[in-house]
C-alpha cells in the first residue's frame, strides 16, 4: 500500500495536525515506510502462536464476590449533614 500527497494531508487534518507543503514529501515517505514494515508483520505466519496476556505466565489473584456494608457505616455517615440509621439522607430531585 502506498501513500500520496493528498492522502497525508487529509490524515494530517483528521488528527488535527498542522503540515506545511514542505514537510508533506517526508512524512509521506515516513507513513509509507511504516505501511511497508505492517505488510512485512501481515506476512509472518502466527497461526501456532498462542495470543499472551503477558510475557510471565501469572494466575490472576481472586477473592470471593460477598456484599457487605464495609463493617464501619457509622465512620462513613460521621461527616454527612444529615444521616439517618446509617445512611444518607438527600433531598428529593424528582417529582
Amino acid at each position: 500500500m502506498s501513500v500520496d500527497r493528498s492522502t497525508v494531508v487529509r490524515v494530517a487534518h483528521l488528527a488535527r495536525i498542522r503540515v506545511a507543503d514542505e514537510e508533506v514529501d517526508k512524512l509521506q515517505g515516513e507513513l509509507n515506510s511504516i505501511l511497508g514494515f505492517v505488510e512485512q508483520l501481515a506476512e509472518l505466519d502466527v497461526s501456532d502462536v498462542e495470543p499472551l496476556t503477558s510475557i510471565v505466565p501469572i494466575a490472576m489473584k481472586k477473592r470471593t464476590d460477598v456484599v457487605t456494608d464495609g463493617g464501619i457505616p457509622q465512620k462513613v455517615t460521621m461527616n454527612a449533614p444529615l444521616a439517618e440509621d446509617d445512611f444518607f439522607v438527600v433531598p428529593k430531585v424528582v417529582e
